[in-house]
């Protein structure tokens, strides 16, 4: 059972992708709101097809390896509302500008 206020199902992603096709919310050429860029990432919040600002870093300790990240993926109107969902739940780990993200990417091991 998904909750309101969790993202859409399609949002959610590792990390482990420094491109945009491999971030959650990528939609792809035709996807994105009429005014978004298309094929940058949108927001993950159920119903925004906004651009995406900022990366909100997560994990399930329950599930996930200690170093394992997650992402979601959040515009600006979203983003607060998206870190107080993952850190009421303790799952929340780092909120970047999508630019720092990237910019980061070379740094993190790739998934094998």
């Amino acid at each position: 059972m998904n909750s309101p206020d969790a993202p859409h199902p399609d949002s959610s992603g590792d990390a482990a992708s420094p491109h945009f096709p491999g971030l959650p919310g990528f939609l792809g050429p035709a996807g994105g709101a009429p005014d978004a860029v298309p094929g940058a990432p949108v927001c993950s919040a159920k119903g925004c097809r906004a651009d995406a600002v900022w990366v909100l870093a997560w994990n399930n300790p329950k599930l996930h390896t200690p170093e394992r990240r997650k992402t979601w993926l959040a515009c600006d109107e979203h983003r607060e509302h998206l870190s107080n969902f993952l850190n009421l739940r303790g799952f929340l780990k780092d909120v970047v500008t999508l630019e720092e993200w990237d910019e980061a990417a070379t740094d993190r091991p790739a998934d094998g």
